[in-house]
């Protein structure tokens, strides 16, 4: 569901723009008038949209919600958010989303690790798999990295990606442990060894065959690419003042708390996949504002000083009645909507404390919530209340379907508050004399509207749980969940992502920072299990039964999934809605944009 000005009409937006600034409102401006109608446009072979034509130079504005990266560092090896949040128009990976893709064939609003199908080479030209367990990459050539020092533009080599493998898993290079932070299952891959043949050939060889390690090894996070001799010289490449890539931009400002700037890399390499013809990036500079409030977001974006709030920056409008009220006060703002899961309305409850241990208070939890109702009321009908587990129901083959439940297990994510109330008190939790059968703190992440637990916590109030709302910093609210010092938090699920990429984040080992409260040895098995799987069937097989074990040990209450909004100012141009691309690569889609000046100058900017 996109809700935003046709680009086919484009000539019609840029008329009502002018029509605004009161330049075509009484005929005067001439001159205007006629450059609007000499304009060119090119048609998006992609997508279809129609844009004004190409233009270099300018800047892209977009919104940061907040520090999340609370310390300046850059290296993905000591802050495994930094790269996506900060550096991923700075340092590259083997592999890319392919820009010009069918959006039908991949919805590019993700932000894990993308399937090897919607990939091409980015420092990788080419790669090939010459037996199950072997894979070897042809380097790009004529790829430099910036011209700053130590690196000073000499040319990339197959050496300096090793180097950075070898760093983040202790195999080779003088490195002989893993880096401690690890990102999803990249390091329990069955690495054997990985060996430069030559400059421009990266041999990698695993223990046993792998069906996640080809897209692991292009796309995720730990698998950016940092110089060898910064890290050499400083010891790491967190300080982003020594950062040098191999990127579209160079990372030259960065004011903690408060903004981050690019500057345009003259000798990139990147061509247009859409327009091959075209350099890459089109702006000279893209700057990130770091704006917690929400409200000033909005007027950043009203007053024209914001281009874009959306997913790389997680300023997209979470809210429906956001988006309606920004559609009425600023018909020229174009709005993408999209969802990718349950974004911030489903609840994870700390398993290993009470009450929360009981199964019983969380079914009851569960069943205490009117999602017709609510979807009605704060959604207004925008949202998918059918319950799910941790997987999208994009991915059939890999889940366990609501049309598959025993009614038993229906019931328990059905609105039903009197059957709520009596399991309550099975478990042994009575209503006490002032009606309250127990008290609890829910801690809520910032960026999201925190009318949803407010919401929430009235119906819990119905059947006697007494919940207190605690919305501390992004960084605060990382921290406690990361000790899980939480009584109960925001989730997400029906994840429409890479299933094999996703259970590990409620295994016993997970370190994202991001930690879930379950110690379930029969999952951690499963997932033990599906990491060895060498058939996409054996997969499917064992991602359904971890998805079953998911939803009936309720580890996370279901929340809708409801659809949120990226935005756009109509000068704007190349943009269809895309948002984050591939592991840690939140920023990367600003090297496509380009920017319509004539368009920008009529509307007041």
């Amino acid at each position: 569901m996109r809700q935003t000005f046709p680009k086919t009409c484009l000539a019609i937006l840029i008329g009502l723009a002018l029509t605004a600034t009161g330049l075509w409102a009484t005929g005067a401006d001439e001159g205007s008038t006629a450059a609007a109608a000499d304009k060119r446009y090119v048609t998006d072979p992609v997508t279809g949209n129609v844009h004004t034509e190409h233009e270099w130079g300018g800047t892209i504005t977009f919104a940061r919600a907040g520090a999340m990266f609370a310390t300046q560092n850059v290296d993905t090896a000591q802050n495994n958010r930094a790269s996506g949040l900060i550096g991923s128009l700075v340092n590259e990976k083997l592999g890319m989303m392919d820009w010009a893709l069918d959006r039908d064939a991949y919805p590019f609003n993700g932000g894990f690790r993308t399937p090897v199908s919607a990939l091409r080479g980015a420092l990788a030209a080419s790669w090939e798999t010459p037996d199950a367990n072997t894979y070897v990459f042809n380097i790009r050539q004529g790829v430099h990295w910036h011209d700053k020092a130590p690196m000073n533009g000499r040319e990339l080599t197959a050496q300096d990606v090793a180097y950075n493998f070898h760093r983040q898993l202790g195999l080779g290079s003088g490195f002989t442990e893993p880096q401690a932070l690890q990102i999803g299952s990249f390091g329990d891959l069955p690495w054997e060894s990985i060996e430069a043949t030559d400059d421009q050939t990266l041999v990698i060889k695993m223990k046993k065959p792998s069906l996640t390690a080809l897209s692991q090894i292009m796309d995720n996070q730990a698998a950016i690419i940092y110089p060898p001799e910064v890290i050499e010289e400083h010891g790491d490449a967190a300080d982003w003042r020594n950062l040098v890539g191999t990127g579209p931009f160079e990372l030259t400002d960065w004011v903690s708390g408060s903004s981050f700037t690019y500057t345009k890399n003259p000798n990139y390499w990147g061509f247009d996949p859409k327009w091959p013809e075209n350099r890459l990036p089109y702006v000279d500079e893209v700057k990130g504002l770091i704006i917690v409030e929400f409200e000033t977001r909005l007027a950043g974006l009203r007053s024209g000083a914001i281009d874009y709030i959306g997913h790389p920056g997680s300023t997209q409008l979470f809210s429906i009645n956001d988006h309606l009220s920004l559609q009425r006060t600023n018909p020229e703002l174009q709005q993408f909507a999209w969802s990718q899961r349950s974004e911030g309305t489903a609840v994870h409850m700390n398993v290993q404390k009470p009450p929360f241990d009981d199964v019983r208070v969380r079914h009851a939890m569960q069943m205490a919530l009117d999602f017709e109702t609510m979807n009605s009321s704060f959604f207004k009908g925008f949202a998918d209340t059918l319950p799910r587990g941790r997987i999208g129901r994009t991915f059939s083959s890999y889940i366990y379907p609501y049309e598959e439940w025993s009614a038993e297990l229906k019931g328990y994510y059905t609105y039903d508050p009197a059957g709520a109330e009596k399991l309550l008190d099975e478990a042994g939790y009575p209503r006490g004399a002032d009606g309250i059968r127990f008290k609890t703190t829910f801690t809520h992440f910032p960026r999201w509207d925190v009318g949803w637990p407010e919401f929430m916590a009235a119906y819990w109030a119905e059947i006697g749980i007494d919940v207190s709302i605690e919305t501390p910093s992004s960084a605060e609210f990382m921290a406690r969940r990361g000790a899980l010092n939480f009584d109960m938090v925001n989730d997400t699920a029906g994840v429409k992502a890479d299933p094999s990429d996703q259970w590990w984040q409620h295994t016993s080992g997970d370190t994202s920072g991001w930690q879930m409260s379950t110690t379930d040895a029969r999952h951690d098995a499963l997932h033990e299990d599906l990491l060895e799987a060498v058939t996409v069937e054996e997969v499917e097989r064992l991602s359904r039964e971890m998805d079953k074990n998911y939803i009936e040990q309720h580890w996370t209450l279901w929340g809708p999934d409801a659809p949120v909004y990226n935005v756009v100012q109509p000068w704007v141009m190349g943009y269809a809605g895309e948002g984050i691309m591939g592991g840690g690569a939140n920023n990367t889609l600003f090297q496509y944009l380009w920017i319509d000046s004539q368009l920008k100058e009529a509307m007041g900017h």
